[in-house]
């Protein structure tokens, strides 16, 4: 049982030595908005949804560090804001309708990433917020 537990515990320490790529590309054409929404979207979304991306020091601890880096590159993916201005005016408006859609669900910030991250969690405010943007920036799309 103790060399088996040795044994584990030794690949864990290997496993350490092979990192996993966090990266953070160069902002291309980030979103446009207001210093107020800006912010709330900073700190409530860029770490999954930009190419800004804080990674904290858990996220070079395997196996954390491919769960991570996974939930990283699949938000940037679906949305991410350091490359908002290349989408089409269409799909900005569906984008930020998403947005909205996704926090008045309670689906994002994702519930894991808030035990991590308290102060990411979104104030009624922050929501009011995002709701009003939504709503505006649809209407214009009209």
């Amino acid at each position: 049982m103790k060399r088996i537990f040795l044994i584990l515990i030794g690949v864990f320490l290997i496993l350490q030595f092979f990192p996993i790529a966090r990266t953070n590309p160069s902002v291309t054409s980030e979103i446009q908005v207001s210093p107020e929404i800006k912010e709330v979207l900073k700190r409530s979304c860029y770490d999954c949804h930009s190419n800004e991306t804080i990674w904290p020091a858990y996220s070079y601890i395997f196996p954390a560090s491919l769960l991570i880096a996974h939930h990283v590159e699949e938000g940037r993916e679906e949305l991410n804001f350091s490359e908002f201005g290349l989408l089409s005016e269409r799909k900005q408006n569906k984008k930020i309708y998403e947005v909205w859609e996704q926090v008045d669900e309670g689906e994002m910030p994702p519930k894991d990433y808030l035990l991590m991250h308290p102060s990411s969690k979104l104030s009624e405010k922050d929501k009011e917020i995002l709701k009003v943007w939504s709503d505006q920036y649809n209407k214009e799309s009209e």
